[in-house]
């Protein structure tokens, strides 16, 4: 799994040997939309009408057969798991949580999750994260000065948990 944030709310995520690109057209001045989508498989927009996942009894779709999958690849799946999350699911990747907005509840899933928080209230976000799973790792797309206070905030509660955070238009694999 590869994780792009471009700013704001806009990333490129390369997730089961497929490209999402999500709220391209949100992307800061600089980005140019067309180039951003420009080879991906599936754009996805926060407001977008997807189907809904409940985010405390979801649950991974079962591993394909290698006689049923032939040579074709699955698509990513893409949940919605309340305004500005999303919850995708590619095969032979963890499941990823990006969340602009408030956390849901979360199953034991999130136990083996790669969480992205982006946008207001990250270290409000995290802590919540972490009070209800802790995931392989959280990702904060944010800018610099919320960076540090969260990273002091969250640091004493990861128990496991990586935490890092992204840079705008630099490539993160995970």
């Amino acid at each position: 799994m590869k994780l792009t944030w471009f700013g704001m709310t806009t990333f490129r995520i390369q997730i089961g040997g497929q490209i999402v690109v999500v709220d391209a057209h949100a992307s800061p001045d600089g980005i140019v939309s067309n180039e951003l989508i420009s080879g991906s498989d599936q754009q996805v927009l926060w407001d977008e009408a997807l189907p809904h996942a409940d985010g405390a009894t979801w649950k991974r779709r079962p591993a394909e057969r290698l006689l049923d999958a032939g040579d074709r690849q699955r698509p990513v799946v893409i949940w919605s798991v309340g305004p500005r999350g999303l919850l995708l699911d590619g095969d032979d990747e963890r499941p990823l949580l990006v969340l602009a907005s408030d956390v849901p509840q979360l199953g034991r899933w999130a136990q083996e999750a790669v969480v992205v928080l982006a946008g207001a209230n990250i270290r409000q976000a995290g802590q919540k994260v972490l009070d209800m799973a802790s995931p392989k790792l959280i990702a904060l797309a944010v800018d610099g000065g919320v960076v540090d206070t969260t990273f002091a905030a969250l640091k004493p509660r990861l128990d496991g948990t990586g935490l890092i955070a992204l840079e705008p238009g630099l490539a993160v694999e995970v």
